[in-house]
Formats: structure tokens, C-alpha cells, sequence
């Protein structure tokens, strides 16, 4: 069982969403610039709107079965087919709630969009940032200012229930000719003409959600446990007052996903304690924030006294390994991985059933990994076996019932630390938990990888890929899951290549976010039988367009420093017991 860890360097949490019919800000094409968002499309990649190339993106909002947008769809595929050689993306954005990837994806062949950049907005997020209530509208925007240069109907050929032989006004072209040419787009706005979007109903009328009984309840859910004194978020949300100055900041970091960061792909696997916002709590707290965060009557329940934090998240230990001594960590410069000697508590065999990580000083502790060497054990790199790690976002390691890990007698236990600059100087002590189990367990947990080595990515790819198998020569039980990349870090997908040819898809990070280094523990653990292969894919940026990127002109190689690059697919597995020698006669 992992216990829930609500992630770090949040900014704020929200996603922009608009229950009442008036148009957001966003949508005036001359009022300020659009809020960023990241959507998943249904070819499984990530497409964030500031990292859009060319001079301008159009937005197409449709839904499966809606008329007005299937007979949209060519004059749609038509100005892309025109538009798109003069630095013009055409993103269609399905905004249907809860639509799946299958269902969008057959719609997009009918109307004749395959193979065209089809996003998921399945929480309605965005078409609610953007004062969207109906289908069909087109959204043209500039990627200098972020402001809308046009929106709505594609033409004028089209309304509800009726139709004309043809257009006679031909809005987005125009609007698209004018603003390539640098001339004034004579017509901003039109009428959009398209079926009605069902958005949740989070308030009976169009007044904004109630801060006390509907925003602060899902604040305290899931953020305020980061968000507080003494915990990892950067602000504390104690108060109306503090969260209303970030309203706007929240709406931001819930479209672009980074709030909350847990972003594996919803079409595959199922997870513990997964950290994400139901669609009606991310257009709960959107609606707030486009009215303005009011606080509204009666007390305020942020300012409530909180309970203290935990020392540790899954209870008093049974022991707990610490540095011998503070570190020191520089106020500058690159500190090399240090590898720190700790003294084994056990005398004899012991079996671990769950482990947990504390780090003393979380403004320069990158990660910790604890490994342990012994005669005839595994050997990671010269290192050992891989016990425990953590860094920003990880969770604590629990072994289900009848699993546990085996620490030999005798065994030399080594922190690796890697610290990193603050700009001032720093001490650290981390400590690492051990839980114990009863004895020996049925079954004898190792961290395993995929990794591949090899790695070399040319200077300015967006898109290097590169893949690591790993097999199973015995049947075993999968727990859980932990990629790991460095900051070119894209994506990383698992997939299972099964004996009789089938193909499951464990796990899929579309966005993969350095600083967030979350463990994803399945739900039930997936067995598999011998003859089995792990496949790990993945993907690095090494683009100016990856603003995480050190540096886009180097040839980067596997190394273990941040602008070197990583290419492992941790794992979590146990092989299945020895069968019985003793047969019946």
C-alpha cells in the first residue's frame, strides 16, 4: 500500500473553466494573452500550446456525432492543407467530457481528420478557459503575443438546422490572409454555429462556486498537504486571501498539467493513490478562478489550525539509517555524487517490507538512492543492488502482503547523494527508513531495469528515441514502475511483449517532468510468464523548444550528471517461488 504524497514545486493548482456563459478575457482578441495548456492527443503525444511552432495556431473545438462539426470538417482540413506551409498549426480539440481515446479517434477518421493533430480535452479544461459553449468554433492565435486574432465560425455556410449552397463569407481564411500579411483582420469575431458543450453543473445559476463548502474542500484534498508551513509547495494555501492572489496562477498550472504533476496517460493502467482532480473539481475551481476567487459569506476554513506533519508517511520505522555526519553543500558550482558509507544495523538475514527516504534539506537534495553490496549479489555499475530512491515527487516503497526485499547479513550499505546549488551555502543529514517483515516472505522483491546505455542524441532533435528490453526468464509479479531521463526527458512508455504475441501497454508518461521523479505502484500486481519482454521506449528533447534543455547544441551520451542524459525503466518485480521438488509418488 503507498500512501498519498501530495507533489512538489507547485506553483498553484487549478485549470481554467468558465460554468457561466460570459466570455473570459482570453477570449477578446484584444484583450490579454491566452493561458498556456498541455493536452495528450490521441495518437498518445503531448502538445503544449507555448511550445507551438510557426506564426500562429488554430484551434477547432468538435465532439463525436455533432452535425455542424462533420460537415465543418473539410473547409477545416481544406485552410490546413493552405495554411499550414506558411507556419500555421491546425489543432482539432475534442471537448466532449470523458470521451475515449477509441471514440475520438474513429470520429476524426469519419469526418475525414486522420492523421491530423486531434487533442483530448476529456476534462473540458481548456474549451472552458477559453469561453467555448459550442462546437465548431475556430480559435486563431498568434504565437508572438498569445492573443486571439479571430475566433469563431469558419465561415458563414453553416448554422443550426439549416444551410446555405455555399459560403459567402470566408471568416478564418480572411482573418488568416490578414494576419499573415500583417494587415488588420477586418472581422474578429463572428457567431459561432455548432452543438451546445455540456460542462459539469458545479453551482445550481451562473454565480460563482462557494469558496468555503466547494474550493477550500478540494484544496484540503489535495493541496494543501504540500501547500502549507514546513511542507514542499513554495506558498502556503492558509488562507482565502493567499490562494486568491494565485487564482490565476492555479488556472495556469491545471491546463498545462504541471499542478497536479502526476500525468501518466489515463488509457493505460491503474494506480495507487493516483494524484489527479475529477473533471468536476477541475471546473469547480476554474469557475472560481475566472470569477474573480471571492470568498463569499462565513469563515474562512483554510485558516484553521492544521495538524502537524507525520514524521515519516508510513509510520514509526523499525529503523532508521542516517548520514554519519552533516554534509556540506557549496553555495555554487556542480558537486559531484557522493558515495557515503552507512553502517548496516543487522547482524543477520533480514527481510525489508517496505522502505521510505527523508531528505534533511530539500533546497539542495537531488536524490538519494540507498544500494547494498554483497558476495554473489547484484551489481549495478560497481554499485550493487538498487534498494531505495527518492527525489521530488517520489513515494514511499510498500511490498504487498507475503513480499519483501532481502538485505543478506553483512551487507555494505552506500547512500549516493546528489546535492545540488542553492546559491547559499547548505548542510544536509537525510535518514531512510526501514520497515521489517516478519521473516522470510513467499516471495523476494528486486529493483530491476531496462536501461539502455548507448545513448547518443544529436545536437537540436526534438524527438531522439531510444528503447531497453529486459526479459524474464522465470514467471514473476510486476509492483510498480519508475522512469527515469534527465532534463531532455520527453516520454517514456512500458510495454509488455507477451509469449503468445500479445502486446499491453503497462504505462505511458506523454510529459515526462524532471523534476518530478514520481513512482507509479500498480493497482494489482500484473503477473507474467516466462518468455515474457519488458520494452521501454522512449523519447529526449534536445531542441531550443525544450526550455529545460542545458544545452541544444551539445551531443549528449549517458552520464550521471543532470546534462548528461539517463535512458532506465525501473522496476519493481518478484519472481514466482520455486515450485515444490517434492513430487508424489
Amino acid at each position: 500500500m503507498v500512501m498519498n504524497f501530495c507533489p512538489v514545486h507547485l506553483l498553484s493548482i487549478t485549470t481554467a473553466l468558465a460554468v457561466s456563459l460570459q466570455l473570459s478575457v482570453a477570449s477578446d482578441p484584444s484583450g490579454r494573452s491566452v493561458p498556456n495548456f498541455a493536452l495528450i492527443d490521441v495518437d498518445d503525444a503531448n502538445h503544449e500550446l507555448y511550445r507551438a511552432p510557426g506564426r500562429a495556431v488554430v484551434l477547432f473545438f468538435i465532439g463525436s456525432g455533432c452535425p455542424i462539426v462533420r460537415k465543418n470538417a473539410a473547409n477545416f482540413r481544406e485552410l490546413a492543407d493552405r495554411f499550414e506551409s506558411q507556419g500555421v498549426s491546425f489543432w482539432a480539440v475534442n471537448s466532449y467530457a470523458d470521451e475515449t481515446k477509441s471514440e475520438i479517434r474513429r470520429e476524426r477518421s469519419r469526418i475525414g481528420l486522420r492523421g491530423r493533430t486531434t487533442l483530448m480535452d476529456t476534462k473540458q479544461a481548456v474549451a472552458m478557459s477559453f469561453g467555448v459553449d459550442r462546437t465548431a468554433e475556430v480559435i486563431a492565435i498568434d504565437t508572438t503575443t498569445w492573443r486571439i486574432f479571430y475566433r469563431g465560425a469558419i465561415d458563414d455556410q453553416l448554422v443550426e438546422g439549416a444551410e446555405k449552397p455555399r459560403a459567402t463569407e470566408h471568416y478564418l481564411a480572411d482573418a488568416l490572409t490578414a494576419f499573415l500579411a500583417g494587415d488588420e483582420v477586418r472581422v474578429p469575431r463572428t457567431q459561432t454555429r455548432g452543438c451546445r458543450i455540456a460542462y459539469a453543473k458545479v453551482t445550481k445559476d451562473e454565480t460563482a462556486p462557494d469558496f468555503a463548502t466547494q474550493v477550500a474542500p478540494i484544496l484540503q484534498k489535495n493541496c494543501v498537504e504540500c501547500h502549507r508551513p514546513e511542507g514542499i509547495g513554495p506558498w502556503s494555501m492558509n488562507s482565502h486571501r493567499r490562494v486568491a492572489n494565485y487564482a490565476d496562477m492555479i488556472e495556469e498550472v491545471l491546463l498545462t498539467r504541471r499542478m497536479p504533476p502526476w500525468d501518466p496517460h489515463p488509457a493505460y493502467g491503474k494506480f495507487h493513490d493516483p494524484q489527479w482532480l475529477s473533471r468536476e473539481e477541475t471546473q469547480t475551481l476554474i469557475a472560481w478562478a475566472k470569477a474573480g476567487a471571492p470568498k463569499g459569506e462565513g469563515e474562512d476554513p483554510l485558516a484553521a489550525p492544521l495538524a502537524p506533519l507525520p514524521e515519516w508517511r508510513m509510520g514509526k520505522p523499525d529503523y532508521v539509517l542516517r548520514l554519519p555526519k552533516p554534509e556540506t553543500v557549496p553555495p555554487t558550482g556542480v558537486v559531484d555524487y557522493r558515495y557515503i558509507e552507512l553502517a548496516n544495523p543487522f547482524t543477520n538475514d533480514v527481510w525489508l517490507a517496505g522502505l521510505d527516504v527523508k531528505p534533511g534539506n530539500r533546497k539542495v537534495v537531488h536524490h538519494v538512492i540507498l544500494y547494498a553490496k554483497w558476495p554473489g549479489g547484484p551489481d549495478a555499475g560497481g554499485k550493487g543492488a538498487f534498494f531505495v530512491g527518492w527525489a521530488p515527487g517520489a513515494t514511499p516503497l510498500r511490498y504487498p502482503e507475503g513480499v519483501a526485499k532481502k538485505l543478506p547479513a553483512g551487507a555494505k550499505l552506500t547512500a549516493e547523494m546528489h546535492y545540488t546549488t542553492s546559491g547559499t551555502e547548505e548542510t544536509d543529514q537525510s535518514e531512510i527508513a526501514l520497515y521489517l517483515a516478519d521473516g522470510p516472505q513467499g516471495r523476494n522483491a528486486e529493483t530491476r531495469e531496462a536501461v539502455q546505455p548507448n545513448l547518443l542524441i544529436a545536437p537540436g532533435d526534438p524527438e531522439a528515441r531510444h528503447e531497453a528490453m529486459y526479459f524474464f526468464s522465470r514467471p514473476a509479479a510486476i509492483y510498480g514502475l519508475f522512469p527515469h531521463m534527465h532534463f531532455r526527458g520527453k516520454w517514456m512508455r512500458y510495454e509488455l511483449l507477451l509469449p503468445n504475441g500479445g502486446r499491453e501497454t503497462l504505462l505511458h508518461v506523454p510529459r515526462y517532468d524532471f523534476q518530478w521523479q514520481l513512482s507509479y505502484y500498480l493497482r494489482e500486481p500484473r503477473r507474467v510468464p516466462a518468455g515474457t519482454w519488458l520494452k521501454v521506449t522512449g523519447a529526449f528533447d534536445n531542441s531550443t523548444g525544450n526550455p529545460a534543455n542545458p544545452d541544444p547544441t551539445k551531443r549528449v551520451i549517458f552520464g550521471e550528471q543532470s546534462w548528461d542524459e539517463m535512458f532506465i525503466g525501473f522496476f519493481e518485480a518478484a519472481d514466482d517461488p520455486e515450485p515444490s521438488k517434492t513430487a508424489a509418488k
